[in-house]
């Protein structure tokens, strides 16, 4: 149990014992002394989620799923990250018209330039307090372990900013490859890899240097990668190769490619457990989560969702999983013990991405 949980429940024992002038309550009692008091029992965390469509941010709290807040955010917010210090979020603004495939970008209205930027929302004040530069069309971005950098995708510039958060600062722009997409940091800080939509690669940043160090081939259209705990590995989704590319950083090599199946299963978003025994992926049009055992390769369940699942979070524990459900406008949250669906939460127009605080 939890340090917090064993004090609400001793306290509510002997409030029991001292209240109700009967004999102290046996251990067969706890479970229904913990349903007594759910309020001190709820998970201490929030659930934060860009909508793309309406502008905004969802505010949702953990355990009662409860919809707390919106909270304006600027023109298409998509990519959401957490500071180290958990005081902080920060999300991709784009000015730029959505160009879903096959649409004829000639017949688009011309990008708001003035909307492009990395906003900074600060949880206490629940608003945007200060809008980055970050070069054009952000998309995806990634913080620094130690709070000081953000590097952005810049999806219609094929590049990768790099911002110095105190100052303002573009320190550096990197090529990466034609619209680059996911954006994601080692947990030891080393490196970043920038997927690149239309060459089907990933890009590898030394974060000391500030240099592409890298570059390898994965699936077709490749949306998101994710680490595991100890920087040993990334996962690579690829949308329309229908597969994700488990990567040796070491190397920054391709050693192995999971091939999800199933009706219009699309690869797109990609957490992996803080154990790194588990690795889920959101399948776009397929309309779920995948469950990829790390260790042995395999999809061992599929979880049914909303609509177009793409950003996807883990609580700090692992224990629950919440995915954003574009088309649906909605939030579903898996129970990863048993794998199954325990809540559907309204959200605001096309939500994107999810990023979690506290827990």
């Amino acid at each position: 149990m939890r340090r917090s949980y064993c004090v609400a429940l001793a306290g509510a024992l002997m409030w029991l014992t001292a209240c109700g002038g009967g004999p102290e309550p046996a251990v067969n009692d706890v479970a229904a002394v913990a349903e007594a008091v759910p309020s001190v029992t709820a998970p201490p965390y929030r659930v934060y989620v860009t909508n793309e469509g309406s502008g905004d941010l969802t505010v949702i709290a953990g355990g009662t799923h409860e919809v707390l807040a919106t909270i304006p955010l600027g023109k298409r917010p998509r990519g959401i990250k957490v500071g180290p210090e958990g005081n902080r979020l920060f999300v991709a603004l784009s000015g730029s018209p959505p160009a879903p495939p096959g649409v004829d970008e000639d017949s688009l209205p011309p990008p708001d330039r003035s909307a492009d930027g990395i906003g900074i929302v600060d949880l206490a004040e629940a608003r945007v307090v200060r809008v980055l530069d970050a070069g054009t069309d952000p998309e995806q971005l990634a913080v620094s372990p130690d709070g000081t950098r953000i590097f952005a995708a810049n999806e219609d510039a094929a590049l990768a900013s790099v911002v110095e958060i105190t100052s303002g600062e573009i320190v550096a722009q990197l090529p990466v490859g034609d619209e680059p997409e996911g954006v994601s940091i080692s947990p030891d800080g080393r490196f970043v890899y920038v997927t690149s939509e239309n060459d089907s690669q990933v890009s590898v940043i030394d974060t000391a240097a500030l240099e592409v160090v890298a570059v390898f081939d994965v699936g077709a259209r490749p949306r998101a990668s994710a680490f595991s705990p100890d920087s040993t590995r990334a996962y690579v989704t690829a949308e329309n190769g229908g597969t994700v590319s488990v990567v040796d950083t070491s190397t920054h090599s391709v050693i192995d490619t999971i091939e999800l199946r199933g009706e219009n299963v699309r690869p797109m978003g990609v957490v992996v457990s803080p154990d790194g025994a588990r690795v889920y992926v959101t399948t776009g049009r397929g309309g779920t989560v995948a469950v990829i055992d790390a260790g042995s390769g395999e999809v061992v369940s599929s979880v049914d969702v909303g609509a177009r699942p793409w950003g996807l979070a883990l609580t700090a524990d692992g224990r629950f999983l919440y995915t954003a459900n574009g088309p649906s406008n909605d939030v579903s949250v898996i129970d990863t013990d048993t794998l199954r669906v325990i809540a559907t939460i309204p959200a605001g127009e096309r939500p994107w991405g999810v990023a979690i605080v506290g827990g």
